[in-house]
């Protein structure tokens, strides 16, 4: 079974960036279809980003189009997500989620059947 570890959360100021990173262990990712999601609090878990099994394809949610960045790395095992431009608005916590390769990319989180602990990203004006 693959369990995934979040890193490079933090407090940034507004226009700032920061570069999340999920690692995986148990399992090799090359299977697998990768996601980012955030939840403020209050909220309900929100689509951030996806990319399919080899990194070839992405799709992003409006709201962060042409700030944020996910990209794979197979070797590594790892999944990232570079934020830049952060606006208050981007504070939550982020979770990277992971599920079976398919032939499209999914906004929904119910087709992710495996999750990380979450990071947080706090961001002040």
């Amino acid at each position: 079974q693959v369990q995934l570890v979040e890193s490079g959360g933090g407090l940034v100021q507004a226009g700032g960036s920061l570069r999340l990173s999920c690692t995986a262990s148990g399992r090799t990712l090359n299977n697998y279809r990768m996601g980012w999601f955030r939840q403020a609090p209050g909220q309900g878990r929100e689509f951030v980003a996806t990319i399919n099994f080899s990194g070839s394809s992405t799709l992003y949610a409006d709201s962060v189009k042409g700030r944020f960045t996910i990209s794979k790395d197979n070797v590594k095992n790892s999944v990232y997500l570079q934020m830049n431009s952060l606006k208050p608005e981007d504070t939550a916590v982020y979770y990277c989620a992971a599920g079976p390769a398919a032939y499209r990319l999914y906004r929904s989180a119910t087709s992710y059947d495996i999750w990380g602990q979450g990071t947080q990203v706090t961001v002040s004006s």
